[in-house]
């Protein structure tokens, strides 16, 4: 995130990924430029992740601080999957 707010992109998504599903995490918050990173993304990866993705910080903290349902961008549910 820059002084103005712009949330840039970042490498690793993978990894990101992989390492929120062993942390139990189901919902990651991802920069907009890296959406196409998310996509290539293996289904047995994204299974039981769903990912917002964010183009400035405004964006990043209504995710964050949501009440009530989350609005997803992604498209692979909370189905459980196995790793």
């Amino acid at each position: 995130v820059t002084l103005t707010g712009r949330v840039l992109p970042v490498g690793g998504i993978k990894e990101k990924v992989i390492a929120a599903r062993r942390a139990g995490v189901s919902h990651v918050v991802l920069p907009k430029a890296n959406e196409r990173d998310w996509t290539e993304l293996p289904d047995n990866l994204r299974a039981g992740v769903h990912a917002h993705f964010a183009d400035k910080y405004a964006d990043v903290h209504a995710i964050a601080f949501a009440t009530g349902e989350l609005p997803c961008t992604s498209d692979v549910g909370v189905e459980a999957a196995e790793y």
